[in-house]
Formats: structure tokens, C-alpha cells, sequence
């Protein structure tokens, strides 16, 4: 009975030991998790910091690249550094920025910072087709406007002008007259004209049209708005090309070229013939600009899709198959304004084509198969077949002094 007990005693302290093992073996192995999670923890913490210390690397890297070429064409390509890589992307200017993204990436740990690389210039936005001031638009010959037409000022022509898409006009009293609108009609009055769509005219206005749509009306006067760029951008533009040096006027003919900018010439400008003018910064010419026979000014290919302005104290005239471009890449216009308070502050006749054209205080003149992206102006008045086609990019358009001009990091941070 004895020996029994013995060995009953034995068994349980064999039982006891081997919990005893059990548990610290459960605890080892516990511990043992713990110490390789945390070390796994910690390793992927230094490959997380140098994933990202690689990614901003890229985009170091780019920025420096964008600086010595700041119109470069897109490009992705890799950067070795120690076991990490970054891919960087660095894509076309759009609107006047670029949004550049470098991933870094050591052993399957990933990291992605994005910069988003600016031109230090102004954002212009046209919004429609034709936008008039107070001196209003009067349309003749088969003209026409394919886009959206704002006025401050009446709106006359025949029924041979056309606007393609929408009329608003502001103002008590301001009426649309003898016109075709293929779009709908928002105006005070509407005398003797063709809507196609549905007209809304104010109360204590008159309504003689024919109206394909509805016809309806609204008690409240249509407020009035300004034009598009400030005396403030303007008088900017003006310092830009100043700063570039001032030189006296600037005669080209023929087989001439030359580039220019940026520059403000005191005198006028002339480039006739064939000859061709290419701006490479905002040129301010404080006399008149003439532009004939088939003669170009156009911006230089570094402006990428940016634009450029070109702009006068006087008057503006192109005219006998002359041009006047961008860059040639898509987004990218050419600027041509006049501060001058005249009724011809700019005319355009006889084949001339251009972007945008521009008046702060004059009026302008377009004539015999004229064609323009945009036009403003407190005044403008189009006879025979003159077409202005409005291009949706025109809505962010972006101004830069020159391909040359400043660039700036607006944004950076970790996506």
C-alpha cells in the first residue's frame, strides 16, 4: 500500500514538472514570437524610411532635371540608390503645372511622393466664344460665332450671322437684334430674331423673335460681368517684358527672322513679307503692331502647351494671310491684346488667323475670312464671313512670361 502511494505521488509530481515545462516552453515560444515580430517590425520600419527617403530622392532628382529644362518632354525612368529604386514620372505640363510622382521601393516596401510643379505665371480663363463689353457686337456677311456669347452692349447683325451655341446679354435696356442663335437666348429684349432654343427676356422688355423652344419671363436684370483680365495682370505683363531690356521699333521683312522676347520696344513693331517673329517672352510694344503678307509671329517651341502674350499701347493689325500662333502644342495660344481706347484698337482682314485677340478699353474689327480661337473686347464688329471658334481649353488657359519663366513646387507630400 505503501509502494502504491509512492508511486501515485511520482506520477503526479511527473505531471506537475511536465505542465511546469509545458508552460515555459509556451512562454518561450511566447517570447520568442514577440522578439522576431518586433524585429520584423523594426526591419520593415528602416526599409519603410528608405523606401521613402528614396521616393523623395526622385523627386529631387526631377526637380533638378526640370530646372536646367523646364520644358523637357515627359518621361518615367528609375534611380538606383544603394537596394532601394525609385520610378519617377515626370508627365506633360498641363494647365500650367506638372504633377510628378516617384515611388520608392526597397524589397517589396513600397513608398509614393508626388510633387506638383508649377509655373510662377497667371491662369486666364475665356469662358465663351465672343465676351463684348458695353460697346456690344454687331455681326454681318455670313459671320459667325461657333461658342457661347456674352454682352455688356446690344447685339445686332442680319440673319445670315449666327451664333452657334448660347446669347446672354446684360443690362436694362440691351436687346438682340435681327440675329440667328442656334442655342438659347438670355436677354432684356429680343427684336426680329431667329432662337432656335428657348428665350428668356426680362420684364419691361420686348419680344419680336421667332422662338423654336420656350418662351419665357424672368423679373430680375441680367447682372452685368467684366472682362476676363485685370488692369493688374496686364500692367504685370508689361513689367515682365520690361525687365527683359527696351529697345527701339523692330522692322521684319521678307526672308528675316528673328526671336524675341522677353522685350518691351519703344515704337512699333512691323513684320511683313514672309518674315517671321518668334517670341521667346512677353513682348510689350508701346506704339503699333502690323503684321501682312503672309508674315508669322509665333511662340517658341519651349513654351510646351503654355501661352503667350504679345501686347500694345496702340494699334493692333494683322492682315493679308498673316498668323499668329502658339507653341504648337496642344493648349498653347498666342495673346495678342491692345490697351488702346479706339474703335480699331485691333483689326483683322483678309485671311489673317490667329488665337486669342483681345481690347481693355477699344474695339474690335474682324473681317473676310478672319478666324480666331477667342475674342474679347469692349467693342466688336464682324463683316464678311468672319468666324470665331471657340476651343474648350480656353476655359484654364495659362500665361507664362517666357519658357525661361519662373517654376515653383506648390505641393509635396506622401501619397
Amino acid at each position: 500500500m505503501k509502494n502504491l502511494n509512492n508511486k501515485q505521488k511520482g506520477f503526479i509530481v511527473t505531471l506537475i514538472v511536465f505542465f511546469i515545462l509545458l508552460i515555459m516552453l509556451s512562454i518561450a515560444i511566447s517570447m520568442s514570437s514577440l522578439i522576431f515580430y518586433r524585429q520584423k517590425i523594426a526591419a520593415n520600419a528602416v526599409k519603410s524610411t528608405q523606401a521613402y527617403y528614396t521616393a523623395e530622392s526622385g523627386i529631387e532628382d526631377s526637380l533638378l532635371r526640370l530646372n536646367n529644362n523646364p520644358q523637357m518632354s515627359p518621361i518615367s525612368y528609375n534611380l538606383n540608390i544603394n537596394n532601394s529604386t525609385a520610378n519617377v514620372v515626370i508627365p506633360a505640363t498641363i494647365g500650367g503645372s506638372r504633377s510628378i510622382s516617384s515611388q520608392g521601393n526597397n524589397t517589396g516596401v513600397v513608398k509614393t511622393t508626388q510633387v506638383v510643379y508649377a509655373i510662377d505665371g497667371q491662369g486666364v480663363s475665356f469662358f465663351y466664344g465672343a465676351q463684348v463689353g458695353q460697346g456690344g457686337l454687331q455681326m454681318s456677311n455670313s459671320s459667325r460665332i461657333i461658342g457661347n456669347v456674352f454682352s455688356n452692349g446690344n447685339i445686332t447683325g442680319s440673319n445670315s450671322a449666327t451664333i452657334d451655341n448660347d446669347v446672354i446679354i446684360s443690362g436694362n435696356g440691351h436687346s438682340i437684334i435681327g440675329m440667328h442663335v442656334k442655342g438659347n437666348a438670355l436677354v432684356y429684349s429680343c427684336i426680329n430674331s431667329t432662337i432656335d432654343g428657348n428665350l428668356t427676356y426680362v420684364t419691361g422688355g420686348t419680344n419680336t423673335c421667332t422662338v423654336g423652344g420656350t418662351t419665357s419671363i424672368q423679373s430680375a436684370e441680367i447682372p452685368s460681368q467684366p472682362l476676363p483680365i485685370s488692369q493688374s495682370q496686364i500692367d504685370g505683363w508689361k513689367n515682365d517684358a520690361e525687365d527683359g531690356g527696351i529697345i527701339g521699333s523692330v522692322t521684319l521683312s521678307g526672308t528675316q527672322t528673328m526671336s524675341l522676347g522677353p522685350k518691351k520696344i519703344n515704337g512699333n513693331l512691323s513684320v511683313s513679307n514672309s518674315a517671321i517673329l518668334t517670341l521667346t517672352g512677353t513682348v510689350y510694344v508701346t506704339g503699333n503692331i502690323t503684321v501682312s503678307n503672309s508674315a508669322k509671329i509665333k511662340l517658341a517651341s519651349g513654351y510646351g502647351s503654355l501661352s503667350g502674350v504679345i501686347l500694345s499701347d496702340g494699334t493692333i493689325t494683322p492682315s493679308n494671310s498673316s498668323a499668329l500662333q502658339g507653341s504648337g502644342q496642344a493648349g498653347s495660344y498666342l495673346l495678342v491684346l491692345s490697351t488702346n481706347a479706339s474703335n480699331s484698337a485691333i483689326t483683322v482682314s483678309n485671311s489673317a488667323t490667329g488665337a486669342i485677340f483681345y481690347t481693355s478699353a477699344g474695339g474690335v474689327t474682324v473681317s473676310n475670312i478672319f478666324a480666331a480661337r477667342e475674342v474679347t473686347g469692349y467693342k466688336l464688329i464682324m463683316n464678311n464671313n468672319a468666324v470665331i471658334t471657340y476651343e474648350s481649353g480656353l476655359a484654364s488657359a495659362f500665361f507664362s512670361s517666357g519658357p525661361s519663366g519662373g517654376w515653383k513646387v506648390v505641393s509635396w507630400g506622401e501619397q
